[in-house]
């Protein structure tokens, strides 16, 4: 079953800010407008980094820009947040997107979801292998492809949902869900 427009735009919303830099940018937009290179002096990243940020605030309409002379200034859209408020964060929208998700799942996920899960907080790992994999594969969609990852930032995501960060981590290497060299871990395809 096709996926709702609505979900498709509440998950885009929650990818693009679900970055820190992304959330700093917001922040600093929030402020005033400004360059890509006031932006990427503020961050202390590169500019080609701030500008693949920006362009996915604005794919989901929470930057605007505005060219002038040989700069674009960028500036937080507060607008984007009311229109997803009242369209997609509405009581009848949640439900729609709740509803078309549980629809389209794989019955044997939501199963070890619901058996091994208490929101996103995983409460037992499983003994079985199939349900196993399930977990890891759910652990590994929480790091995007091309960004790179310190191990302390792998750690806090990991802890998130389950106190043995290190098992995990050490498992998402190992099934190739991710890769590490120096204490730098990044997102790679799977291969369990």
């Amino acid at each position: 079953m096709e996926q709702q427009p609505e979900f498709d735009t509440l998950l885009n919303f929650f990818k693009a800010l679900g970055n820190e830099s992304r959330l700093k940018i917001i922040g600093l937009l929030a402020e005033r407008e400004r360059t890509v290179g006031e932006l990427a002096a503020a961050l202390g990243v590169k500019e080609p980094t701030v500008s693949q940020h920006l362009d996915m605030l604005k794919y989901v309409g929470l930057v605007n820009v505005r060219p002038e002379g040989n700069f674009r200034f960028y500036s937080f859209n507060p607008q984007a947040l009311i229109s997803m408020n009242r369209e997609v964060f509405s009581r009848e929208g949640l439900a729609s997107i709740v509803g078309e998700a549980v629809e389209s799942g794989d019955d044997f996920e939501r199963k070890v979801f619901k058996s091994f899960f208490n929101g996103e907080r995983i409460v037992q790992l499983p003994s079985s292998e199939k349900k196993y994999a399930v977990i890891l594969r759910w652990l590994a969609e929480r790091f995007e492809y091309g960004v790179q990852y310190p191990e302390k930032q792998v750690n806090e995501i990991l802890t998130r949902h389950h106190p043995d960060y290190a098992l995990l981590r050490r498992e998402l290497v190992d099934r190739g869900y991710m890769r590490r060299e120096k204490g730098i871990y990044w997102r790679i395809g799977e291969t369990a």
